[in-house]
């Protein structure tokens, strides 16, 4: 039996910390051994306090002070907004703290999936890595990690909220900070842990001892035991069909029902490709029969159970029975029949080697996503350069990279609270185009170097709208509206809240729309009311065209008024009282 060695230190502390406690209050008592008393309470808590996880120096960020003295608000800038039909997105510019603080007012518990790119603290790139109160934060600060994770652990603890029942996590992250934010997301999601994934990103890479050149994604989920389930299976299409379908094709075309030749080529074809082309992982469908492409599998029972069969088969060419499996067929004789029947069975040259199962390419193109993957990260850099114009960005994301963890749900909210270059709105917009999904996004990010506005948001509106800021056109447009929100902030410190209520309600409509994704400048078939005088002044000047009102939870309406909604149809939704809080105190 193995002795706890620290826990028989604690004891022993607690103990010593018993006798002072007696020792102290034995004595005559004034404010001093009151105060050494509750010192006492204080040790002693902490003695007993968790002993097991990431320990680092909490920070206080200038952010967080000013969220104890205001209230952060969404203001639209209008002249941003892009309609251009489709799903209504948000891109938001401001601290993703407060970001993430308005979002727990309208998305706690709604977000599918949340991918994010945090700065990775390697103290080596002022130009780009971690900055903590607008200073950065080089490799020779002594608090440099615990600054990081107390800049991350706060905002990992709002996400996890966002998230839904089912919702998931994806982090990118390098050597500097993955084993600290390992420790720290298992703590956090309460080890809801799926996956560390590894992108490997080049064949080359500086450094004197080890070039290292990949980058990992850590994957948590909100609750894994209620995606853990064959019907929630993360599968995709695997990668390069198209291009072995269109060489298949080709050949088919050159030699008709000439199979052998079809394989023969095939087989050379699969054979001159690069490791890294995403066809060469499929290389081993490479026989070729009538129906396609195939590739010969394991024919043996794992196991030997008695609904497997031993029965032999007999070889098409030298008519005499085949070898059978070890542990027996995997499937029992009427299936095993079926499947003779039905040409699903390879054979050997001849009887004495073991038959094996046709499966056929066409019926197995989706896989389970690999926790080791390959994809040269250089070209996301030209592709951006060329969208905007001229360099604006360093390193941003690989787009096809991000869409492969985006697609295995086609109708979801993605949230990305370091939105950055906004390769996550690209490949969400990309995938909705490819499989008619209605994903929709939310990026944040702050306008250091007016990122968000030069980089981030002319990035959208490019894609979006087709045509460069040069007015040039671009070679992507998809269908997708997006609202550009600022987040500013009302001060409350030291005032009633009806000294700031109206300032308040003056930007409840943002919320809406963000929480319901919907746009009210300009849309006739949607309305707002805030207060009883709105009220009033939207029934007497109704529209026929609006068929949905958006209403303060405080406004009270008239019998007169309720009447008048009824009759024409009109659904109502009540606003939540929860935008702000500070409004019922």
């Amino acid at each position: 039996m193995s002795t706890n060695i620290s826990k028989l230190h604690r004891e022993d502390l607690l103990d010593k910390i018993q006798q002072i406690r007696h020792y102290i209050a034995s004595a005559p008592q004034d404010q001093n051994t009151g105060n050494l008393l509750q010192y006492l309470e204080e040790l002693t808590k902490d003695v007993k306090g968790k002993k097991y996880g990431l320990v680092f120096e909490q920070h206080r960020e200038k952010i967080d002070e000013q969220l104890e003295t205001h209230v952060p608000v969404l203001t639209e800038d209008k002249n941003l907004f892009i309609d251009s039909s489709g799903e209504m997105n948000f891109l938001i510019e401001g601290d993703n703290l407060a970001a993430l603080k308005l979002l727990e007012k309208t998305h706690k518990g709604k977000i599918d999936l949340i991918y994010i790119d945090p700065p990775y603290n390697t103290g080596k790139n002022e130009k780009q890595d971690f900055y903590y109160d607008d200073k950065f934060v080089d490799i020779n600060d002594t608090f440099r990690h615990s600054k990081w994770l107390s800049f991350m652990e706060k905002r990992l603890r709002i996400a996890r909220d966002l998230l839904t029942s089912q919702g998931v996590i994806f982090i990118s992250i390098d050597d500097n900070e993955q084993a600290d934010l390992k420790i720290l997301c298992d703590e956090v999601f309460h080890s809801n842990f799926i996956a560390q994934m590894i992108w490997q990103q080049g064949k080359k890479s500086s450094g004197n001892l080890v070039g290292v050149n990949h980058e990992y994604m850590l994957v948590y989920a909100k609750n894994r035991a209620l995606i853990d389930k064959p019907e929630f299976a993360w599968k995709q299409r695997k990668q390069g069909l198209d291009k072995i379908y269109a060489k298949y094709n080709q050949l088919k075309k050159k030699y008709k029902d000439d199979c052998v030749s079809i394989e023969r080529e095939i087989k050379q074809w699969f054979a001159s490709l690069q490791e890294n082309d995403p066809a060469y992982a499929s290389k081993h469908y490479s026989n070729v029969d009538s129906k396609g492409l195939f590739f010969a599998d394991n024919s043996c029972a794992p196991d030997k159970p008695e609904t497997r069969c031993h029965k032999p088969l007999i070889h098409p060419i030298t008519h005499k029975k085949t070898a059978v499996p070890s542990l027996g067929w995997r499937w029992k004789e009427s299936t095993l029949d079926r499947m003779v029947q039905e040409d699903l069975i390879y054979y050997g040259d001849d009887e004495t080697c073991v038959p094996k199962v046709k499966k056929y390419l066409t019926e197995m193109e989706t896989e389970l996503p690999s926790s080791v993957f390959y994809k040269d990260g250089r070209g996301a850099s030209g592709e951006l350069d060329k969208l905007l114009g001229g360099k604006k960005f360093n390193n941003p994301k690989d787009k096809d990279v991000i869409a492969r963890i985006l697609n295995f749900k086609t109708s979801s909210i993605i949230l990305d609270f370091f939105a950055g270059s906004g390769t996550t709105g690209h490949s969400v917009l990309k995938l909705n185009a490819e499989d008619g999904g209605h994903r929709k996004f939310i990026l944040c990010t702050n306008n250091e170097n007016n990122i968000c506005r030069d980089v981030t948001y002319q990035r959208m509106k490019t894609i979006i709208t087709g045509k460069r800021k040069d007015g040039s056109d671009y070679s992507e447009k998809y269908d997708a509206s997006l609202k550009y929100y600022k987040i500013d902030f009302v001060p409350i410190s030291d005032k009633f809240y009806y000294e700031y209520a109206d300032e308040l309600l003056l930007h409840i409509r943002e919320l809406v729309e963000l929480e319901n994704g919907i746009n009210f400048n300009g849309n006739g078939e949607i309305a707002i009311v805030l207060t009883d005088d709105e009220m009033e002044n939207f029934v007497a000047n109704y529209s026929d065209k609006t068929k949905v009102l958006y209403r303060g939870h405080n406004v009270l309406m008239t019998d007169k008024q309720e009447d008048f909604l009824k009759s024409h149809g009109i659904r109502v939704n009540v606003i939540p009282d929860y935008y702000y809080k500070e409004l019922n105190k």
